[in-house]
């Protein structure tokens, strides 16, 4: 099944008061301004959203006021990081009955030691569930985080079995070795890059795109990576020093170092927000970065 170029989505970053409620209105501006400056799309709820956070009464209310806003549902992917069959169905069900672009979803991660029938049967429970209406997944391959790796040949068997659901694949395995044999084994679909560090080089290969957690804060060096395979040391260089860190804490100091907007900083339970010493490093390679671009 042939589909339109992905591009690059912006894996939103979601803001938090101090009370730990999501700030709606913050995060319609800046899922704008990540459509301004080069996005193609925004993805909700992802990991550097904090999206195993964020509960489905959340999520609901969260997307509902994005489409009101205005954004169009075309430019919103969700992220559905969910254990039980019944749950990852009925978040995907509330993206694709609102006409969103796609669904980026995790394998179930609590159990450990899954073989590869597990996962499809799991896999293959979602997509039933949803009948007619499946379409637009991304699977989300982020061993890192789920323990749990999409292997070439599962999603090999999940594309020929389910062709209308399963557009592509989010590879955040950091293995490149692992990301060439799929972009050879699976390149008519969306093989999207999670690491911005292989992306040009991915993207020469066949790759369309990625869901970036830098789109947050530097889209627009991020489009010709993703849609011409163009290297920038500077980028690759600032997440070298991202991935020294928490990432997701790090990813929210650099976005309220780029607004002037404090707030950004706060992150919910169990995570924490970034120590100060930490911020002002990656912040200022940042603006070293920017201030090499600028010359």
């Amino acid at each position: 099944m042939e589909h339109s170029y992905f591009g690059l989505s912006a894996a939103l970053a979601t803001p938090f008061d101090k009370k730990g409620r999501i700030d709606i209105e913050r995060a319609i501006g800046h899922a704008r301004w990540c459509l301004a400056n080069g996005c193609g799309s925004v993805t909700l709820f992802g990991t550097t959203g904090e999206g195993a956070s964020i509960g489905s009464g959340e999520r609901e209310a969260v997307l509902a006021a994005f489409l009101d806003a205005g954004i169009e549902p075309g430019q919103i992917v969700v992220g559905v990081m969910a254990n039980s069959i019944a749950d990852a169905a009925l978040q995907s069900g509330q993206a694709l009955d609102a006409g969103c672009r796609g669904v980026l979803l995790a394998p179930p991660s609590y159990f450990k030691g899954l073989g590869e029938d597990g996962l499809f049967a799991w896999f293959a429970g979602v997509f039933g569930a949803l009948g007619s209406r499946a379409r637009g997944f991304y699977l989300y391959n982020i061993p890192s985080v789920t323990a749990v790796e999409l292997s070439i040949s599962l999603i090999g068997r999940l594309k020929a079995a389910f062709p209308s659901a399963v557009a592509g694949v989010k590879d955040s395995s950091g293995n490149w070795p692992f990301t060439q044999a799929l972009l050879a084994a699976h390149g008519e679909l969306a093989i999207l890059i999670g690491d911005e560090r292989c992306l040009a080089a991915g993207v020469r290969l066949g790759g369309q795109g990625a869901i970036s957690g830098m789109a947050n804060v530097c889209p627009d060096r991020l489009v010709a990576m993703a849609h011409e395979g163009r290297d920038d040391a500077g980028l690759s260089s600032l997440v070298d020093e991202l991935v020294k860190l928490p990432v997701i804490p790090a990813v929210k100091a650099l976005i309220a170092h780029r607004s002037a907007d404090e707030g950004w900083r706060t992150t919910r339970p169990p995570l924490q927000d970034l120590a100060e010493s930490d911020a002002r490093k990656v912040t200022g390679h940042f603006d070293r970065i920017r201030q090499v671009a600028a010359a």
